[in-house]
């Protein structure tokens, strides 16, 4: 097995992203291959750097929801991850150096939801990921695997949410791959252009003025009753009327 002789350099991936204004190469350089060098290991040191870089990513009130179960290739962890990753994914994960399963606390001890997470967590993945590239690491990140059995499998409280699995380990540029895989690894990256993902700032619709209350109408004061009129009394027998 090959030691882990990776140095401090970024990856030359040769898949340098085309942007519309210059990035910072670490960015522009970092991609998600599937070819990795079978025989390399990961040391402790670097794995420990990754996760270091997870470490001081930002987070909602400073609440660090993230967690993660890394295994080496060749622990039975490594072979238990293995299996809860869908097929597609399973046919190239097994030849990385290193997996981890990435969890989200959703809940604080007090049972408090916090609703910001997943989102932290994913800061969290995007931080190693750059250290792993200035390590001359490649990751790739997997939503294809069992949620569910990984929970069970890792024995994960109901606060816990399994989020993604990455493979870490050096880029084989060479591996053979199955198809289509094959064909992705070699196709060119692509992002939709930038102006398509802005959104436009609507201008705010004017309120619409209230329409003034219609003033009630006041009462009509009732009608006094008219007063009846007194009977006019029959006229005496024999006379007229």
């Amino acid at each position: 097995m090959t030691a882990d002789t990776t140095s401090n350099t970024t990856a030359n991936t040769g898949k340098t992203a085309a942007t519309s204004v210059p990035v910072h190469p670490l960015l522009a350089g970092r991609w998600s291959p599937r070819g990795f060098e079978a025989a390399h290991r990961l040391g402790e040191e670097r794995l420990r750097a990754l996760l270091e870089a997870a470490r001081w990513a930002p987070s909602a009130g400073n609440s660090q929801p993230w967690r993660f179960l890394a295994a080496h290739r060749g622990q039975d962890a490594f072979t238990r991850l293995l299996e809860l990753l869908d097929p597609g994914n399973r046919a190239w994960a097994g030849a990385a150096s290193a997996l981890l399963l990435v969890a989200a606390e959703t809940a604080d001890e007090t049972g408090r939801a916090r609703p910001w997470a997943l989102y932290d967590t994913g800061q969290a993945v995007a931080a190693l990921s750059v250290q792993a590239q200035t390590d001359g690491l490649a990751v790739h990140q997997m939503g294809g695997f069992d949620a569910a059995a990984a929970r069970e499998a890792f024995g994960l409280g109901e606060t816990l949410t399994p989020v993604v699995v990455v493979a870490v380990g050096r880029l084989d540029a060479d591996a053979v791959l199955p198809e289509p895989l094959a064909a992705r690894e070699r196709a060119p990256r692509t992002r939709h252009p930038l102006e398509s993902l802005l959104l436009p700032a609507v201008p705010a619709v004017p309120a619409v003025p209230a329409v003034p209350a219609v003033p009630a109408v006041p009462a009509v004061p009732a009608v006094p009753a008219v007063p009846a009129v007194p009977a006019v009394p029959a006229a005496p027998e024999g006379q007229a009327a």
